[in-house]
């Protein structure tokens, strides 16, 4: 059966892929990822194209990008992404990989989206215990370094780390262990689904502020490029911090 899977270059769509390709089950077709047009960058985790490119080639996977306007509203996130899921779909690609664990409301807004061009959401890492999961991608070989946090869970200093046993023993109470509720995002740069790592240099830290933007008639607040949470202008968080990754 053919799929395609979201790809966010982090460990959570890492080590979904990974599982499906163990399983052999299904035939993955593409990587599909979302980037700023304006930035050249993978949204929300600041990922240089670049290295996106590189870390595609590795998995022996074809890349399709898809182009986010800046300040793009809901309406233009899910114009562009029904474009992409009906060229799939004319290709025979029935399933839609997603590296989510447990927001539930994110789940049914993606099953929503893909229920209009008559695909089916894939979950493998669906409410599995977030510490052995990533426990599992570390034991797997898998390596990744941490490109983004946000403010409110984590400082500064966890930009640019590598997620390892340390990492896990370092995150304060409350925190996720794999980032589930956004606290911070990651960029896998070796690990069995890869023919060879993928080089890069780390660059410097900056702090960027973002306003969320309302999708009219509904209650979801949204950053560019991110998925729509259900949630209200004083839950949201605004200040993250980006480590910059180079290639080399």
């Amino acid at each position: 059966m053919k799929a395609y899977i979201n790809w966010s270059g982090g460990k959570d769509a890492s080590f979904a892929l990974w599982q499906l390709q163990q399983e052999g089950k299904y035939d993955i077709r593409y990587l599909f990822t979302t980037l700023s047009g304006a930035h050249r960058r993978v949204s929300m985790h600041g990922v240089r194209e670049a290295l996106l490119d590189e870390q595609a080639k590795q998995t022996g996977i074809p890349l399709v990008k898809a182009w986010l306007p800046e300040n793009a509203s809901m309406e233009d996130y899910n114009a562009i992404m029904q474009e992409q899921l009906s060229a799939f779909g004319a290709e025979g690609v029935e399933h839609a990989v997603f590296g989510d664990i447990f927001l539930e409301d994110l789940r049914t807004y993606r099953e929503t989206q893909l229920s209009k061009v008559s695909m089916q959401g894939l979950f493998p890492l669906w409410k599995q215990d977030s510490a052995r999961l990533v426990k599992a991608f570390i034991a797997a070989g898998f390596k990744a370094v941490v490109v983004c946090v946000n403010a409110k869970y984590l400082p500064a200093s966890f930009a640019g780390r590598l997620i390892d046993e340390a990492f896990l023993a370092d995150l304060p109470a409350g925190v996720d262990p794999c980032g589930e509720n956004g606290e911070f995002h990651s960029f896998v740069f070796e690990g069995p689904i890869f023919k060879a790592p993928v080089a890069f240099k780390t660059g410097e830290t900056v702090e960027r502020l973002y306003t969320p933007a309302r999708d009219e008639g509904s209650n979801c607040y949204k950053d560019e490029g991110d998925d729509c949470f259900n949630t209200t202008p004083t839950d949201w968080d605004t200040r993250f911090y980006f480590c910059d990754l180079l290639p080399v």
